[in-house]
């Protein structure tokens, strides 16, 4: 059963569980400046991860669909993925903020309307 449109229900958990952790959500903010080798990635955490770390986080990135990987010659090139973090957007994210941004522009005319009906009333009262 799909509950995000193309993405299986499965597929979305395998991303949450990749972005609830901050060192993988640093390879992503990294990656989102460009490709990256894994060398480069690995040399850039020294001194917080081991190769060892930095390729199991890879790993599990890959796995959500979150990386993609090109292997060329004898470097591994990893890009990110942004469509499974849009998808999990258009399903969690726009849903909630949609109600919640409509009911704020209706607190905004509202307050407005307040505003321009004190303002009338106060000219109507200094013009007296």
């Amino acid at each position: 059963m799909s509950l995000y449109g193309d993405m299986l229900a499965a597929d979305a958990d395998r991303v949450w569980k990749a972005l609830a952790d901050p060192t993988r959500r640093a390879l992503l903010d990294v990656l989102g400046h460009g490709r990256r080798t894994t060398g480069e990635l690995c040399t850039l955490f020294k001194r917080e991860l081991t190769r060892t770390a930095v390729m199991k986080h890879l790993g599990i990135l890959e796995a959500a669909h979150l990386v993609l990987v090109r292997r060329e010659g004898r470097f591994r090139w990893n890009y990110i993925n942004p469509v499974p973090i849009e998808r999990i957007c258009q399903r969690w994210v726009s849903k909630h903020t949609r109600s919640l941004a409509a009911g704020m522009l209706g607190l905004k005319s509202h307050l407005e309307r307040g505003e321009s009906a004190r303002k009338t009333k106060g000219r109507r009262h200094h013009d007296n």
